[in-house]
């Protein structure tokens, strides 16, 4: 019956004092386990010498009471044979028999009694076994849980550490330090490569061929056409006026761009 006291006194420990203590739960779990299935083992093996005990003293029971009634059976020989006192004596060696086999059926029914309740404390252990086993798949998954609501906490401890957010902020204000030179950097270089006076003659012929899309869009329409430039006829031009108009629009932009020169 030890064994079995010592395999309760396991199984009733509290398996999370064991968790809170051990450096690694789950593996400390899992050799509770083995050891705990080691103990079965040992209690099976214990509970099978038990019955083979009251096997055992069945069987000699059984061989007393024969022989019991065999040395009565030789009795009844000697009696029908006139032999009285061979009768005694066989009559002697069954009572000496019939004691024996009294005795015999006495510690059998024990052992017998004893047998059935270790047996159904063989399956209370086991049941209380398997249940551990289950616990124990409990508490593995709460202390995996556990660990993720930890690494969890630990990740949003950093994000919400001030420094970091201060960090990221002043990273944010040299981004635009930075985008701001190199703006500031762009604008010197048109000024002083004549960029702004290209882009300047881009934006007046974009708006020119804006015009006259404007006009031949009011002429499909019959909204009214352009007026025609007037004719001028050869003899009635000056000579000095030799020019086109191309050279006489080129040699406009020319004298702004000199009087815009001699201004500065």
């Amino acid at each position: 019956m030890g064994i079995f006291g010592r395999l309760a006194s396991l199984i009733k420990s509290n398996l999370n004092d064991i968790i809170s203590q051990s450096e690694d739960p789950e593996k400390m779990l899992n050799q509770v386990i083995l050891e705990m299935n080691s103990q079965l083992v040992e209690a099976k093996k214990q509970v099978a010498f038990a019955i083979a005990d009251e096997k055992r003293l069945a069987k000699q029971f059984e061989t007393e009471r024969a022989t019991a009634e065999e040395w009565e059976r030789k009795a009844m020989m000697a009696v029908r044979a006139g032999d009285d006192d061979l009768a005694k004596e066989a009559l002697q060696r069954n009572k000496e028999h019939e004691s024996l086999a009294a005795e015999l059926e006495r510690q059998w029914s024990k052992q017998k009694a004893a047998v059935e309740q270790l047996k159904g404390a063989l399956r209370v252990l086991n049941n209380k076994i398997e249940e551990a086993k289950r616990k124990k798949n409990v508490l593995i998954a709460r202390k995996k849980r556990a660990e993720a609501q930890k690494a969890i906490h630990e990740t949003m401890v950093g994000l919400n550490n001030e420094s970091a957010f201060e960090t990221f902020n002043r990273m944010e204000e040299k981004i635009v330090q930075l985008e701001s030179e190199a703006d500031a950097q762009s604008e010197v270089a048109e000024q002083y490569s004549g960029d702004v006076l290209s882009q300047k003659f881009k934006d007046l012929e974009a708006n020119r061929g804006a015009d006259m899309a404007l006009e031949e869009l009011k002429r499909k329409m019959g909204l009214g056409q352009a007026a025609a430039p007037p004719q001028v006829r050869v003899a009635d031009a000056p000579a000095a006026t030799t020019q086109t108009s191309e050279e006489e629009e080129l040699d406009a932009v020319l004298q702004q761009a000199k009087a815009r020169r001699g201004g500065a």
